[in-house]
């Protein structure tokens, strides 16, 4: 078996030649000790080059010899700094310090070159400060392992929310991100009959393994969210849940005889999906400013190849700009902790895709030969996997790969916590902000924030009356119009009546005149017969 060790003779020689002076004088108990122990090191080193499995015994010698020369020169140091007279501080530093022999070259590690000791005295009352790095190999650092072995035992969990329409690609996402059939046909109900239940929360359930791991992962959806006609407050029955999920957790953890380890049921990672179009609608806007301070709030342009790059850019400016005007405040990704320059470019590349905007397939097609899940359609194909055609990489990465105990950490350092204070101070009767400012500054803050407050709603009571007047003027201008409008349009037709009916009394004129004159002559002996007759019956009276 080959070995990377110094060879025997050249480590024995080497100690023995240093140390031949120094044994045959007398020396402190420690130091005789340390010798002793070195000497019987070196004469087994020696004997065991023959034995089974001695590579790794002559191994553990060599390190325990090199741990004693060490020691024993750094005892040869001590001694010859306190026997020197005394000089200046700076002088000592400064002094040339006794060098180590050189060893040949081995992969036994050593420790950078130490200032020379102070005098025991000074250095007491600093020795638990000190930090030291062992010459030999101990053990606690296999502590990383032990702790692996643990949790891949007990497993994982991770409980996902995803809130949106129906329509827009929810349960394919989840079936895409997990690579696995969460969503069956057989047992979820359709977008029709999942419409009846407005008011309900569906939560599934499913034990998922990779290359031996355990996830217990958990998918609550919201059906039927945003359908109705009036979707105020549609957002209540989700604020209760997470709340009643860290209520639950909250019990769990206060009980005097407790289950330990405690089943996680928290929300750790809420996607907020936005329909494609060109701004936010209010009740997104409404659903993230109520969520952003309960959960990790990450939005999600859903069906993202209903649109053209440009327009998902410009989509994606608007967006940020309305959750930043409206203070919400989204899950940030953190860097990952890597000294490797690549994986932290690759990690800036991927947020600045926020928010993501994904398109979802479970479809294997094959183009040029290569297989993908994709969506094919008359004038190409959409590969789901390739992040020039969408964001969907991009999210699984940082939410699965890369941030996922991230997402757990602040669930429960941040939102858990806000809430247990919150529920333990009313508990309790302290109505007091989880802050470490003195009172009488934080009376000021609230005195301000109370009078921001009342600005703001006098400025919105302002503008909304306002807006009332502009509008009642604009409807008295419009009816003034509409009056004046029929105003004209009854003068119009009163003039055109009147000239009908003066041009019908004239036609009635010209017809009396001709009439008259065609019948005069007989009116006339009409007048003349009556006349007549009248003559006579008065003639027959007397």
């Amino acid at each position: 078996m080959s070995s990377n060790l110094p060879h025997k003779t050249s480590v024995t020689s080497i100690v023995r030649d240093n140390f031949s002076s120094s044994a045959n004088r007398e020396m402190p108990s420690e130091k005789s000790n340390l010798i002793t122990s070195l000497n019987y090191n070196l004469s087994h080193l020696n004997s065991s080059s023959n034995t089974i499995g001695s590579e790794a015994s002559r191994k553990d010698h060599l390190y325990q010899n090199v741990s004693h020369f060490k020691q024993l020169q750094n005892i040869i140091q001590e001694k010859s700094i306190i026997e020197r007279p005394l000089v200046k501080p700076s002088e000592i530093v400064n002094d040339k310090k006794p060098q180590a022999p050189v060893l040949p070259s081995t992969p036994i590690p050593t420790q950078p070159p130490q200032i020379a000791k102070q005098l025991p005295a000074q250095s007491h009352s600093s020795s638990l400060s000190k930090s030291k790095n062992l010459e030999g190999y101990v053990g606690f650092a296999n502590l990383p392992n032990q702790v692996y072995r643990k949790s891949v035992k007990k497993g994982f969990e991770f409980n996902l929310m995803v809130i949106g329409e129906s329509g827009l690609g929810k349960s394919t996402f989840i079936n895409s991100l997990f690579l696995a059939e969460l969503y069956n046909a057989e047992d979820f109900p359709n977008t029709f009959e999942r419409r009846k239940k407005t008011t309900y929360i569906d939560s599934t359930s499913v034990l998922l393994n990779e290359k031996g791991v355990n996830l217990r992962l958990t998918i609550i959806d919201t059906p039927g969210f945003g359908e109705s006609i009036d979707n105020s407050n549609c957002w209540q029955p989700i604020i209760d849940f997470i709340d009643n999920r860290y209520e639950e957790f909250l019990n769990a953890e206060s009980k005097i005889n407790r289950k330990l380890p405690i089943q996680d049921n928290r929300v750790h990672c809420c996607l907020h999906f936005i329909a494609p179009g060109h701004t936010l609608k209010q009740l997104d806007i409404e659903v993230m400013k109520k969520l952003h301070d309960r959960v990790n709030l990450i939005p999600v342009i859903a069906k993202a190849d209903t649109m053209t790059p440009e327009e998902i850019k410009n989509f994606k400016t608007n967006v940020l700009n309305l959750i930043n005007d409206h203070n919400i405040q989204i899950y940030e990704f953190p860097d990952i902790d890597d000294d490797e320059l690549d994986n932290n470019r690759s990690n800036s590349a991927l947020k600045s895709k926020i928010p993501f905007a994904i398109v979802g397939s479970n479809t294997i097609i094959e183009n040029e030969g290569k297989p993908f899940r994709g969506r094919q359609y008359p004038w190409g194909c959409v590969n789901v996997d390739d992040l020039s055609h969408c964001d969907f990489m991009a999210l699984r990465t940082m939410l699965i790969r890369t941030h996922m105990q991230d997402l757990k950490d602040v669930t429960n350092n941040v939102h858990y916590e806000n809430y247990r204070f919150k529920k333990l101070a009313y508990v309790t009767g302290d109505k007091a902000k989880p802050t470490n400012k003195n009172p009488f500054q934080q009376l000021e803050e609230e005195r301000k924030e109370a009078e921001a407050r009342l600005e703001k709603m006098k400025n919105e009571m302002e503008g909304v009356f306002d807006l009332k007047v502009k509008e009642k003027i604009a409807r008295l201008k419009e009816s003034e119009l509409n009056l004046e409008k029929q105003q004209e349009a009854m003068r119009i037709s009163l003039e055109k009546e009147e000239k009908e009916l003066e041009e019908k009394r004239i036609v009635f004129l010209k017809e009396k005149q001709i009439w008259e004159e065609s019948n005069r002559e007989e009116e006339d002996k009409l007048k003349h017969s009556l006349e007549k007759e009248a003559d006579k019956k008065k003639k027959k009276i007397f």
